[in-house]
Parts: C-alpha cells; structure tokens; sequence
C-alpha cells in the first residue's frame, strides 16, 4: 500500500541527502519524492510516497522526527488530500499525426509547450492515473523522453500542516 507524507524541514543544504540516506539505512523504498520551499523561505516541504503497511509507516515517521532538521512529518490519507503530478512528454509526430496527438491532448485538458518538426512536448498534470492513461495513449506515437515530478499533496479544506518546531 502506498502512502503519501508531507515532512517539513528546514530549508538548509544537506537536508535532503539526510532524509534520503535515513531510508536508505532502514532498507524503505522511496516511491516518489518531491520537494521545494514553502510560504516560509526558511522551510522547505518534501512530499515523500513509500510503500508499506501502518507498522511501516509508523517506523518511517518515528525515524523521520528524530532528524535535526525535520520540523513536522505528517500523514497524507488519499482521501483527505489533493495531491497532483506534472509530466512532460515528448511525442513523435509528423504532418498525419500532428493532429490526432493534438485531440489527444484536448481530452486530456494538456497542453503543447514545445512545438518541432517531428515531435512536440506535452505537459499534463494531474492524479498518478491520468498522468498513466495519458502516457498509454501516446505510446503508439512513440514517447521519445517523458519526465514525471512525482507526486505534490496538501490536505483538503481548512486543516493545514503547521510548520512551528517540534518540542
């Protein structure tokens, strides 16, 4: 089972290799990991996707509070979260599939962002099941590169994910 978790941290070098090298060391996979700065220029959010059941997610958020630089971990429930991903597709066209990939990307409510003789690129976001159908419907033309950020979540509604210091 996936789960997603937002862990606030303090926008310093070296943070992330830390965070990186303590799944590393406890043998937990990293599904998909985004990070970038918040509101706050001194605190970064990493939104990190790892496998497992509740005793593992449990021990990843335990070993992710004892880091220095960790401010607040937090669990993410698929139902209580928007979570998106961004993916850039470069797809090989020519003057009789130009438009067919063009309808695709309508449907899709995607975008052309680059335009060549014989490709054009695609940005789509969405959930992880768009961002698949997408990426299956353009293999016929032949994905040429195709990049994906991994997933970015925040909660539903009012409730936020403070960023004050643990105790």
């Amino acid at each position: 089972m996936k789960r997603t978790l937002a862990v606030l941290v303090e926008n310093r070098p070296g943070v992330l290799t830390r965070v990186a090298g303590l799944f590393s060391r406890r043998g937990f996979n990293i599904e998909s990991l985004a990070v970038g700065v918040t509101e706050n220029p001194d605190t970064s959010r990493m939104t990190i996707v790892v496998s497992g059941d509740d005793r593992v997610l449990e021990q990843v958020m335990k070993q992710l509070n004892k880091l220095i630089d960790v401010i607040r971990v937090s669990d993410l429930p698929a139902e209580e979260a928007v979570n998106r991903e961004l993916a850039l597709i470069k797809v090989g066209v020519d003057s009789t599939t130009r438009a067919e990939v063009m309808q695709i990307v309508d449907v899709f409510r995607a975008k052309i962002v680059d335009v060549g003789i014989k490709s054009v690129v695609v940005e789509v976001t969405g959930d992880e099941s768009k961002i698949n159908a997408m990426e299956q419907l353009l293999r016929q033309f032949g994905i040429k590169e195709m990049v994906r950020t991994g997933k970015i979540a925040m909660n539903r509604g009012a409730k936020v994910v403070q960023t004050e210091k643990k105790a």
